[in-house]
Order: structure tokens, then C-alpha cells, then sequence
């Protein structure tokens, strides 16, 4: 079913004023957060990846491989240092996605990243499934013990350029991250049977979509939906080998719609379209205080 009167992001801010978008679910990546100061993973000379020689890794990847993490856990802990949460603000998109919220839209947003800001932000457990894990808990990586950490205890251990280890057994702690080889949390899986199908806009921004299964979510959105994208990279980037049915600009496109810009810029195009532009810079131009008083919130539920 059509639903836009236009493939323009001037019709998905009509979409969404209309009362017929109640549920609405985004899908973010690292791109996200480059504006905060956190790289993302694969820009060519600027990414995550790409700036990896000094930790001598057998390639890139490895430093998030969980077998190479239990013989090698060294480069992960520094680089844990040098990204740990709490060290950066959130962006204009993160706090897009939190008014999303307040105005009674936002269903779910699924989040590959690992730096918290959407929580920093306001949103909250519910509001979230965060894909790849989390660092607000750590486990010990022994089957036969499993105790758990809190997010204090770890960062103690990490600016003290210490390797985490069990009080217990004396095994590696691990960060609640999900690492290359280890299985998603069981709520993205649970979730995404619930949310899905009563998906009336999904609205991915700054991924890729290189990881599965993550990067599968966007064939599962119902039919009656669209998808509006809007990336700092190239549009098409794969998607339509992912089984998305993604149509931006052929003969027979009539629902998904491609925003290029910065993440930044693009929710603050549709934020002025929608009458909310000043509510959203109000947003992100919180205080300090309560940036920091987010960090202190408890521990909500963890993904494994």
C-alpha cells in the first residue's frame, strides 16, 4: 500500500503529523555517533578499522574476535580506554530519537552501537535493544562462573591499565559486548517477532547494514511500511542484496525515500518539517549536570 504522496522527506514529515504513523522504528549504526567524536568502523582512512597498526593485530576485525580476545585481550582494553563511555555527549540524532519518544511515536530503535549515548540521551531499556551488547555490565568469561560486574568496577580496572579478572575464578572479565563468534542478546530476537509487523516507518540512520543479522532487520518491516534512509555514505550500499526490496528512484518506487546528508543535518530537516526543530536543539543543548547525572542511572536489564 502506498503510503506517501511523494518519495521527498517533506512527505514523511506529512506521514508522520497524519496520526496514521504510531510506530515507528529506527535502526542505527556508528554513524551516529561521528559527530560526537567516536569514529565508525569502515570509512576508508577515518574508520574504527582503519586506524588499528599500533595495537599489531592479525587484521582489523580481530580486536572484537572473541577467541583472539581470550588469548589477546590487551588491544581491546586499550582501545576500551580511548572509547569508553562517558566521555562523549550525545548528538543532534540521538536526541531526535528521544523526542520521537516524548511525542508518542518511537516503537523501538535497535542500535548497533555500544557507546550508550541513546541511553544518555533518555532513552531507557524498553526504548532500547541494543544489537551488539552493552557496557553498563561485564561477565566473567568462564562458563563455570559468570560473575557479573558492574559498569564502575570495569572502569576502574580499564584506567588502571589493569586486565580485568574474576575475584572469583581469575578469569578474563568481559564487557557485555557482543563479540565476532558470540550469539546477540535474546531480546533483539524476541523483540523484533513483536515490533516489526506494526512497523509504520523505519527510519535507518548511519549503518551500513554490513553485519547480519542485524543488517536482515530491514527485510522483516511490514509490507504496508516504508523505509525513509538517510546515511553519510553512498544510498545504496548493498542494501538491495540484503532482501530489503529497497527501490529508491526506479519506475515502480512508491514508499522508500533517500535523505543524503550528515545524520546530524538530516534530523534536523525533518525536525523543522515536523514543527519541533527549536524542542530538539533545546534538547541537545542539555547541560552538563544532567549529561552527568544520566551516567549515574542503575544498571538496567543485561543481554545475556
Amino acid at each position: 500500500d502506498k503510503v506517501l504522496d511523494e518519495l521527498t522527506l517533506d512527505a514523511v514529515a506529512r506521514y508522520i503529523k497524519s496520526g496514521k504513523c504510531k510506530n515507528i522504528i529506527c535502526m542505527v549504526g556508528a554513524g551516529i555517533s561521528t559527530s560526537a567524536g567516536i569514529p565508525d568502523f569502515r570509512s576508508p582512512g577515518t574508520g574504527l578499522y582503519a586506524n588499528l597498526r599500533k595495537y599489531d593485530l592479525p587484521y582489523p576485525e580481530a580486536i572484537f574476535q572473541i577467541d583472539y580476545f581470550k588469548k589477546h585481550p590487551e588491544p581491546f582494553f586499550a582501545l576500551a580506554k580511548e572509547l569508553y563511555p562517558g566521555q562523549f555527549k550525545p548528538t543532534i540524532c540521538h536526541y531526535f530519537m528521544k523526542l520521537l519518544k516524548d511525542k508518542g511515536h518511537l516503537r523501538r530503535c535497535y542500535t548497533q552501537n555500544i557507546d550508550t549515548l541513546e541511553r544518555v540521551a533518555g532513552l531507557e531499556g524498553e526504548d532500547l535493544i541494543e544489537a551488539h551488547g552493552t557496557f553498563y555490565t561485564s561477565h566473567c568469561v568462564s562458563f563455570c562462573c559468570r560473575k557479573e560486574y558492574n559498569l564502575d568496577w570495569m572502569k576502574d580496572k580499564i584506567f588502571s591499565d589493569d586486565i580485568p579478572r574474576c575475584d572469583k575464578c581469575n578469569s578474563l572479565v568481559k564487557p557485555d559486548i557482543v563479540f565476532f563468534g558470540e550469539n546477540l542478546p535474546v531480546r533483539f530476537f524476541t523483540s523484533m517477532k513483536m515490533d516489526f509487523p506494526c512497523c509504520d516507518l523505519l527510519i535507518v540512520m548511519g549503518t551500513s547494514l554490513q553485519v547480519q543479522p542485524f543488517a536482515g532487520l530491514v527485510g522483516r518491516y511490514c509490507r504496508s511500511s516504508f523505509i525513509f534512509l538517510k546515511t553519510i555514505a553512498d544510498p545504496l550500499f548493498g542494501l538491495l542484496g540484503f532482501g530489503g526490496g529497497m527501490d529508491f528512484d526506479s519506475d515502480k518506487a512508491y514508499r522508500d525515500v533517500a535523505h543524503i546528508s550528515t545524520c546530524d543535518e538530516g534530523c534536523l530537516a525533518l525536525a523543522e518539517l515536523l514543527g519541533w526543530k527549536v524542542q530538539l536543539q533545546r534538547k541537545q543543548k542539555k547541560k552538563v549536570s544532567a549529561f552527568l547525572k544520566c551516567l549515574c542511572k542503575p544498571i538496567y536489564d543485561s543481554p545475556v
